[in-house]
């Protein structure tokens, strides 16, 4: 074997053991491992990743990158690109949904803007590269069409729901087909009825997250949903007053019976920066949510400040533009990039079951 050839399987060889984000398992074993090319000492590698581990690719890229260059020194140069890879998501329960992360988005009571974290979730999580649906499960207050702007009813073909669609996210909401200014009155099989048929009946497509915004407090939605998937896990939204946090409390330890993994908490109106004077307020405490996310050993996903842009941008239907101004972008794009990366160590620890990757 010429150095060359020994070089390149030593290369392989370090790639093979590293981890995949998504299933946890070794790059080799998913066949993630694409061409490894040595010229003179520069070598240049790929590695599929799929689109659900978007939010991590530079963390992989640089990751791989500094590994080979530690294991081999003799090179003078390492280059790793990351290219999509394409791995369709399973089925999940008896309802044919194919989406390989379904993400609840819950709170303990109402007012602390779970449905504003609900859409910046979803549109962070698209913005990174991934193929993302936002379903409005909140029935009784359904507010994610206003948030994203978007109006009309979704058509239906062959009795499947076609989403509505926002610049690529999948959208679904009961306010598509309700007058903003009507009731919804509905006893509990009908809630029961019309969640399932948002996840049984929409034509959601392939997706890697499918993001579901709850309705408040601890009402029968979450019992629905674990009834019909393997819920992947649930994010708490909280505000910093004692109130609102031992509201989330209720709200944990109802999933924890569910037995519905905690994927982690985010606190909303944490702090207001003055725009004018750069000095913080902690207008409704600091920081109550992250001590009561370690006191429960959940994992603190960040904080939202209260901003004026946020508001303004919810009630106009431009939430998206959220992520377009850098004073706003930074904290949400944390707590997207913060889920993504909980999700892949949760996946190194205990390995979803496997499905075929082609390069």
């Amino acid at each position: 074997m010429t150095d060359v050839q020994a070089t390149i399987e030593k290369a392989k060889s370090i790639l093979a053991g590293e981890k995949d984000p998504e299933s946890g398992r070794g790059l080799e074993e998913m066949n993630q491992i694409g061409e490894v090319k040595l010229e003179d000492d520069r070598l240049s590698v790929t590695v599929g990743m799929t689109t659900h581990s978007a939010p991590l690719w530079d963390d992989v890229r640089d990751h791989l990158a500094q590994r080979l260059a530690a294991e081999l020194p003799e090179l003078s140069e390492i280059k790793v690109e990351v290219v999509a890879q394409d791995r369709p998501p399973q089925k999940l329960g008896q309802i044919g949904l194919t989406a390989k992360s379904v993400i609840a988005v819950a709170s303990g009571k109402g007012g602390v803007g779970k449905s504003t974290i609900a859409s910046i979730l979803a549109l962070g999580l698209k913005n990174a590269g991934c193929q993302v649906g936002l379903m409005d499960a909140d029935v009784y207050g359904p507010s994610i069409p206003h948030l994203l702007g978007v109006t009309g009813q979704p058509e239906v073909h062959e009795k499947r729901i076609t989403p509505v669609e926002k610049d690529g996210l999948k959208v679904m909401s009961i306010g598509f087909m309700v007058p903003p200014d009507k009731a919804v009155i509905w006893r509990g099989p009908m809630l029961h009825g019309a969640i399932t048929n948002f996840l049984r009946d929409t034509e959601w497509g392939n997706l890697d997250y499918l993001i579901i915004d709850m309705p408040p407090g601890t009402g029968d939605v979450a019992l629905t949903l674990s009834q019909l998937l393997p819920l992947t896990g649930v994010v708490v939204v909280c505000t910093p007053q004692d109130v609102a946090l031992l509201d989330a409390v209720k709200a944990i330890n109802m999933f924890e019976q569910l037995k519905i993994p905690l994927l982690g908490v985010v606190e909303n109106m944490s702090y207001f920066q003055c725009p004018g004077c750069d000095q913080r307020y902690d207008i409704f405490g600091s920081g109550g949510a992250r001590r009561r996310a370690e006191q429960m050993q959940i994992p603190f996903l960040g904080d939202v400040p209260i901003n004026i842009q946020i508001r303004v941008h919810g009630d106009e239907g431009r939430t998206w533009e959220n992520f377009q101004d850098p004073e706003t972008a930074q904290p949400l794009n944390a707590i997207c990039y913060r889920l993504a990366k909980n999700l892949a160590t949760q996946h190194k620890e205990e390995p979803p079951l496997p499905s075929l990757s082609v390069l």
